[in-house]
């Protein structure tokens, strides 16, 4: 039974992967090559095979689960760019100085593509394959050779383009449940996160790594919620569709109600006589992790999940305190927040529920909610000139990356000409097309992974070729490493070098038939010559994160401005349609997202030279005060839709009005009016039992905080964006909110 319990993790880690939707992209790459090149090679033989396996790895890299409408026009990019440089090299192939002089211009041409941000990458990548990958297809003896050779990359290119946009709309049914398991799991982690800040025995040098990781939760989050709105909520015409979106509108309630719950911890964790109650929720906050795990499971193996036994139960039977006296009637005792918080993971249960309910057909989803906002939430599909259009700026990050990118590969280049071995001279500059990229950050993981895969790569080679294995064997190895290093590119790019160096090896091995002892050296050395130039060139014109600080910062607190008038507005109050809430989840998206890249780039300037670094400290304190705001206008905003049967609406406008100026005050207006005066009407309120019919009292006293927290963040803010030297002994290693304190 012991070790029956020691496998369950790993086995069902393992089927998890298995059936993700990284997992069904990859199988989709190596299915679509398998059908390419064995056709071809069955038609046509070996050479136009290779050629057009090259036109499949070219169209390859940006093909990601996406929306059935723009998928065409997705890879479409790829091959019409790809395609001309490949044939330009196999022209130049004979003549070394002008196949460098293309490679530099080309280079900059493709790494200019990182303006259009995560979807331009791809294709950079797609170009850039074109250019190195045609360097290791030799030149084809006979009349019309090139040309000859670029119709067989072009029948790849081509052919995979059909192949993957009809792959991707007969699978779109299988992404959706794929995608909405993804932010399912990933909810999930972050509710354990959460738990543990419940926990009385967290010490407070643990603090600061628990709220980093609560931060980078968020911020994971927040970017899968968006690539799964992508495809969950395009054209929920069917009732199966509008079942999965109503689920995924449903985690984005449990996102909030578990922000909210947030509020009040630090206070209760001091406190002596809670622990064991803030322990109690943490145990109930992982059993509903749990459940949505186990619905996540169901989904990905097609089964209705397991009737959910509420855990409400539970929560009433928890000992809470009794009230104690109070020294100040405006501040809630201990005892009431302890309640409070009891009652936030009760919703998180009535959520949690109502989306197993969703699950097994028991429940409608909000038909209404979903037909009005699945256009509003889905990213474009188009391509527009603009970003390219305002590129044109020396400070431009994208720009500085692509210069930096062609000097590299052009350097590259000049040494795989130099070097005695020179036999697979595109090596070197394959691995700096996959390492270099356009943060010190993210140069550096990749370095690291890339050396581990290649090492890794070459003894399973190894191992693998001294069993002298038969042709169809070593193919079928060739197309499951082309599946596996394009379903973990993204996911666990250690795991796709592996892949990558295998397909190498195997395939040098194949076209010699001969020993790979030698290749296994060469491509051993190549790479430790192309991340060494990768990671020197990534100190060349450098886009330091530093740089982007004041215009994300500027974002976000745009973001949270709109998103507090958006929130305290009162047309939600007598609303009788969906369209206030509509525009208060494009606010709260747009609050989200702000916040994700500030975290995303906290997190990437640690790797920075300690001398450019922005000033980390500020910036943790900035991004935990934003999202405790962030949970104060939820709590607000709960109360005003779900519970403005118990608000005194007479009572309360005023003040909401008060609150809507004061926040923006403090968060667009200049440095003199950081300090707004409270309301008078926030004052000095006797709060009652959270659970009595008038809740007015309540929501007050979150204006009110919230308009402290807002002049907080306006503060912090100044002081992110006040240009002064890198903080000496400022180390941030474990997490961008080392000196947060909980309010």
């Amino acid at each position: 039974m012991q070790t029956r319990s020691r496998f369950d993790r790993p086995l069902r880690a393992a089927r998890r992967i298995a059936l993700s939707h990284y997992a069904a992209s990859g199988l989709v790459a190596a299915l679509g090559m398998l059908l390419i090149s064995g056709g071809m090679h069955f038609y046509f033989g070996a050479f136009a095979a290779a050629a057009a396996s090259v036109g499949v790895a070219i169209v390859i890299p940006p093909d990601q689960p996406a929306p059935q409408r723009g998928k065409f026009w997705q890879l479409l990019p790829a091959a019409l760019i790809g395609l001309p440089l490949f044939l330009a090299v196999q022209a130049l192939h004979n003549s070394p100085v002008l196949l460098g002089l293309l490679l530099v211009p080309a280079s900059f041409i493709a790494f200019l593509a990182g303006a259009w941000g995560k979807r331009g990458l791809p294709i950079s990548i797609s170009i850039m394959f074109a250019v190195v990958l045609s360097m290791a297809v030799p030149v084809h003896e006979g009349t019309g050779s090139i040309a000859t050779t670029g119709l067989y990359c072009a029948i790849g290119c081509g052919g995979y383009l059909v192949f993957a946009s009809l792959a991707n709309s007969a699978l779109n049914a299988r992404y959706r449940v794929q995608m909405l398991a993804d932010v399912l799991f990933a909810l999930a982690r972050l509710m354990r996160c959460q738990a543990r800040q419940f926990s009385a025995l967290t010490q407070a040098s643990d603090a600061a790594p628990l709220i980093g990781e609560l931060l980078r939760r968020q911020a994971a989050l927040a970017d899968q919620l968006q690539a799964a709105r992508n495809i969950l909520l395009e054209s929920p015409r069917t009732p199966r569709r509008q079942r999965l979106a109503g689920m995924l509108l449903q985690v984005l309630e449990m996102r909030d109600h578990l922000l909210a719950s947030e509020l009040d911890v630090d206070t209760l964790r001091t406190h002596p006589g809670h622990p064991p109650l803030l322990n109690a929720l943490g145990e109930i906050l992982c059993a509903l992790a749990d459940e949505l795990d186990g619905l996540a499971d169901a989904l990905l193996i097609a089964r209705p999940p397991e009737p959910f036994a509420s855990h409400r139960p539970q929560l009433a039977r928890l000992e809470l305190p009794d009230e104690e006296s109070q020294v100040d009637g405006s501040a809630p005792s201990t005892a009431m927040l302890a309640r409070g918080l009891s009652n936030r993971l009760g919703h998180i249960n009535d959520e949690t529920l109502r989306l197993i309910s969703l699950a097994r057909g028991e429940e409608l989803p909000d038909l209404s909610l979903v037909r009005t906002a699945w256009q509003a939430f889905v990213s474009p599909t188009a391509w527009s000139w603009q970003p390219l259009a305002e590129l044109w700026h020396w400070n431009a990050p994208p720009l500085r990356h692509a210069i930096r990118a062609a000097l590299a590969i052009g350097s590259a280049y000049a040494l795989s000409l130099a070097v005695p071995w020179g036999t697979h001279d595109y090596w070197i500059l394959l691995t700096i097309v996959v390492v270099l990229r356009g943060s010190l950050a993210q140069t550096v993981e990749r370095r690291n992974h890339r050396v581990l895969g290649t090492l890794l790569g070459c003894v399973l080679t190894g191992a693998l070729l001294a069993a002298h294995p038969p042709a169809l064997l070593l193919l079928l190895v060739v197309i499951l490493a082309q599946g596996v290093a394009h379903a973990f590119a993204v996911r666990r790019y250690v795991v796709a070098a592996v892949a990558a160096t295998v397909m190498g090896l195997v395939q040098s091995h194949m076209l010699n038939a001969g020993s790979a002892t030698f290749e296994v050296i060469e491509r051993i050395a190549d790479t430790l010559a192309g991340v060494a130039i990768a990671w020197a060139f990534a100190y060349v014109l450098p886009s330091w994160e530093r740089g982007r600080i004041p215009a994300l910062v500027t974002r976000s607190l745009a973001a949270q401005a709109h998103h507090a008038r958006i929130a305290l507005g009162l047309g939600q109050l007598q609303a009788v349609d969906n369209e206030p809430e509509l525009a208060w989840r494009l606010a709260r998206r747009e609050a989200y997202d702000s916040l994700s890249a500030l975290v995303q780039a906290t997190q990437q300037s640690l790797a920075e030279p300690r001398a450019v670094r922005p000033p980390l400290e500020a910036l943790g304190r900035l991004l935990a005060h934003n999202y405790q705001l962030l949970a104060q206008l939820t709590a607000v905003k709960t109360m005003l839709m779900s519970r403005r049967g118990r608000l005194d609406a007479a009572r309360i406008q005023l003040p909401l009005q008060q609150a809507t100026v004061a926040i923006d005050r403090a968060l667009t207006a200049p440095e003199a009016t950081l300090a707004p005066a409270p309301c008078a009407a926030m004052e000095n309120l006797a709060l009652p039992d959270p659970f009595e019919q008038d809740l007015s009292p309540w929501l007050l006293r979150r204006l009110g905080l919230a308009s402290e927290l807002a002049a907080q963040v306006r503060e912090d803010a100044e002081q992110v964006l006040r240009p002064t030297p890198a903080e000496p002994g400022s180390d941030m290693q474990e997490s961008p909110g080392q000196t947060v304190t909980g309010k």
